[in-house]
């Protein structure tokens, strides 16, 4: 297990030449702010004094009408009210607080798209073990291989204090996305929606399970085996795809081992290696909206760019998005032509972090540039614009969160990825009209249950 012998070789180096040796990402006054002015997570702790309040521990409990794991979320806020409605008209009065994406697809849909935003209410949060476990990594975490292997890292997020370079930065908090705190092991059915641009659409039915490695409180640092989740999906729905499957081992050092993963052909009856599940490989179910990194706004190695850090700014971003993911709609009342109903939207104005990707000369990838804005206090890509290798803004992807307040985590309730160009769009992880929400409750199943032979047996027709 060369990863493991990577983490204790380095581990020791650090015990005996002392953080000056480059293995310590801060110094430990510096790692102490994550106690003082900053949340456990690395966001400012202090509001804007005007619309942003102070963060004061996030969503920890559920309300009183949520009861079992597994149930569709109740809103915890189902008295708020839209302050006011951001539309094509109005929105240069906004300008400041507006991705350039939000901007094109007001200029795209002038008469129907809309931000209704509401009250901030900064709703993050995580259980204390993993703000430990950040604190730990801000002094420790390292990156190698031109920021390709993720090192000395576990439970948390890794780099909760950036840099002062931007670069080094930009890398860091991409980092810290692909990392971030989603939970331990999760079950959700879900569908994923091509909506075509006369608002047609056929939904696509998965069930998926994932295992975030990283984050086992049974394990410790030295035996995560460099792995950073498993993540298996079956395809239920419609029956000329059911049975389909596909398992993704993703890994935290990418330069010493790049992802695995295998597909299952339930027509063929045959397992086999998916070497090019990943960058801009398109997603079968996607139509063609959706490439392999945009799946959880990016993921995969982050090899392929020249990142950098420009800045943190006040954006409005999707948040606490409990009535558009809600049971009490369905999905003709959800989707739309262009884009999901603004009407049971929610915006937020959060602090981001600006990233911007630019594609290194000797790579490839039909995203030329990419811009992500990283909510502070979840480290969630809540908005990516996306460029053409012409520099033209192409695509526009946005992540309706939402606390998951029974772990607590705050993380996606649905993905929304727009071609502005074909005026199409796709949206994946739609629960509406599933029986069950995510659930959280059950305890990871352990490696042996993410192997090719259970992708078989679970891909089944």
């Amino acid at each position: 297990m060369k990863y493991k012998k990577w983490i204790l070789s380095g581990a020791a180096a650090v015990i005996c030449m002392g953080a000056a040796t480059g293995h310590a990402a801060v110094s430990v006054q510096d790692a102490e702010q994550l106690k003082t002015s900053l949340t456990p997570m690395g966001a400012t702790k202090e509001g804007n004094g005007r619309d942003i309040p102070p963060w004061r521990g996030g969503l920890t409990l559920p309300p009183p009408s949520y009861t079992h794991a597994g149930q569709h979320h109740p809103d915890p806020y189902p008295e708020d009210k839209p302050l006011f409605v951001i539309t094509a008209q109005n929105m240069m009065q906004y300008d400041q607080y507006l991705t350039e994406g939000q901007k094109a697809l007001f200029r795209t849909y002038p008469d129907s798209f809309r931000m209704p935003v509401y009250k901030t209410r900064r709703t993050a949060a995580a259980p204390e073990w993993v703000y430990e476990n950040t604190y730990k990594n801000a002094i420790r975490a390292e990156l190698q291989n031109n920021g390709n292997s993720l090192m000395y890292a576990y439970g948390g997020i890794p780099f909760p204090v950036l840099s002062d370079d931007p670069a080094q930065a930009g890398i860091q908090a991409v980092w810290n996305h692909i990392t971030r705190w989603r939970g331990v092991f999760l079950q959700i059915q879900a569908s994923e929606v091509a909506v075509q641009k006369d608002g047609n659409f056929s939904p696509t039915t998965v069930e998926q399970q994932v295992e975030f490695n990283y984050y086992r409180p049974d394990k410790t640092i030295e035996e995560l085996d460099n792995l950073l989740f498993y993540y298996l999906s079956v395809t239920k729905a419609p029956a000329r795809l059911a049975g389909g499957a596909v398992l993704v081992r993703e890994t935290l050092n990418q330069a010493d081992e790049p992802r695995q993963a295998w597909g299952y052909n339930a027509g063929q009856r045959r397992v086999r290696r998916a070497p090019n599940l990943a960058y801009d490989t398109p997603i079968a179910a996607a139509d063609g909206l959706r490439y392999a990194d945009d799946t959880d706004m990016y993921n995969g190695s982050p090899d392929r760019y020249d990142w950098k850090l420009i800045g943190k700014k006040e954006v409005y971003i999707p948040y606490n998005n409990y009535r558009l993911t809600s049971n009490s709609l369905s999905y003709n009342d959800v989707l739309r032509p262009g884009h999901v109903n603004s009407e049971y939207t929610r915006y937020e104005k959060h602090r981001v972090w600006v990233v911007e990707g630019t594609l290194k000369n000797n790579q490839r990838h039909v995203y030329g540039r990419r811009v992500f804005y990283i909510d502070e206090d979840t480290w969630g890509i809540s908005v990516a614009d996306q460029y053409d290798i012409n520099g033209e803004l192409w695509r526009v992807s946005m992540s309706y969160m939402k606390t998951y307040y029974e772990l607590p985590v705050t993380w996606s309730g649905m993905d929304v990825f727009h071609d502005l160009r074909a005026r199409r769009y796709h949206v994946q992880g739609m629960i509406n009209e599933e029986p069950e929400a995510i659930d959280y409750s059950n305890p990871p199943p352990g490696d042996r249950y993410f192997t090719p032979a259970e992708l078989r047996r679970r891909g089944r027709r």
